[in-house]
């Protein structure tokens, strides 16, 4: 079964159900495809392939399309694969799948299809990332938006960013506990966002364990010169995060409020479980290496020390004048 999104993303889904069919002739494969009309539709389908005994679902559409269409695949049996057309397509980018209908429909014709986890968050289904916080927020303020697209996500970031302020949390994993302020918390089953923004640079979604990022409350240079390594793909190597790893995680805030889960929004309680599931589903996957293409070029945050030195003594000047 091909299940198509037609309003995800920014492109036109005109035609696409021929050029899927006739990708799919290529490689002898037989395709049911249908289109979603409404929120859960996917999943719904999803149930009905397995329900038939169908080999695999394709899934048309970005992230939140791949999320309501795995969550009915996982211990099922029946392997999810991914034609990339949403904003960002953050799993598919993880998995090295090609952003093109012939390139992703290559990659299901090769049928090399392996076990990857998934984790939930309250019981909640997540494929790529969780998260609370700022970035929480900007999901929200996003999908208020009439136009998708990379643009009106950086757009919404830089007019959150201005206003937002960090929250306490309580983290407890690997029998550690963490209380502090921070700008945002993320629990990553794979590494990105998507548009090769990277929340967790080394996150593996065949390793069991999840990627807990913490961005630390900062200075406003700060907090902007933590977005800069994340688009940087090197959040975890400064120190305006801490990056660890754990397969159950537990995290308490003074109030429900916003979340994510694989960029859509949602309201989650105060209190938050989070657990990962090995190997739960079956995902068509390429035997191509990926390669690591961050945003930005990593050259840029290395300027960091240099920006954050020449901030401290302007604030040393001002004190003095001050004085």
């Amino acid at each position: 079964m091909v299940i198509i999104n037609p309003i995800s993303g920014t492109a036109s889904k005109r035609g696409i159900d021929e050029i899927i069919r006739h990708e799919a002739t290529r490689y002898s494969l037989a395709t049911d495809i249908r289109f979603t009309i409404g929120p859960r539709d996917a999943t719904r389908l999803a149930k009905e392939a397995i329900d038939k005994g169908y080999y695999g679902v394709i899934v048309c559409g970005g992230d939140g399309t791949v999320n309501e269409t795995a969550r009915a695949l996982c211990g099922s049996g029946v392997a999810l694969g991914i034609i990339p057309m949403g904003s960002g397509n953050g799993l598919a980018r993880h998995l090295n799948i090609p952003m093109t209908v012939k390139g992703a429909m290559h990659v299901i014709a090769e049928d090399r299809v392996i076990p990857c986890d998934y984790a939930t968050a309250n019981g909640e289904p997540f494929f790529c990332t969780f998260g609370m916080g700022f970035d929480a927020k900007v999901t929200y303020k996003f999908s208020e938006k009439g136009k998708r697209g990379l643009t009106t996500y950086l757009q919404t970031t830089l007019d959150e960013f201005v206003k937002y302020r960090s929250e306490e949390y309580t983290i407890i994993a690997n029998g550690k506990t963490i209380t502090e302020e921070a700008l945002l918390v993320a629990c990553c089953n794979a590494s990105q966002y998507g548009n090769n923004a990277y929340i967790a640079p080394t996150a593996s979604i065949k390793d069991g364990l999840l990627d807990i990022t913490i961005i630390h409350k900062g200075s406003p240079l700060k907090l902007a010169l933590a977005g800069i390594d994340m688009l940087a793909g090197l959040v975890g190597k400064t120190a305006n995060a801490t990056t660890f790893r754990a397969q159950n995680v537990t995290i308490t805030r003074k109030e429900s409020g916003p979340a994510h889960l694989d960029g859509e929004p949602a309201n989650m309680t105060d209190h938050i479980e989070v657990i990962c599931h090995p190997g739960e589903l079956l995902l068509f996957t390429t035997a191509r290496k990926s390669h690591y293409r961050a945003l930005l070029s990593p050259q840029i945050p290395f300027l960091s020390p240099f920006i954050l030195t020449m901030q401290d003594m302007g604030y040393k000047i001002v004190n003095l004048f001050r004085k």
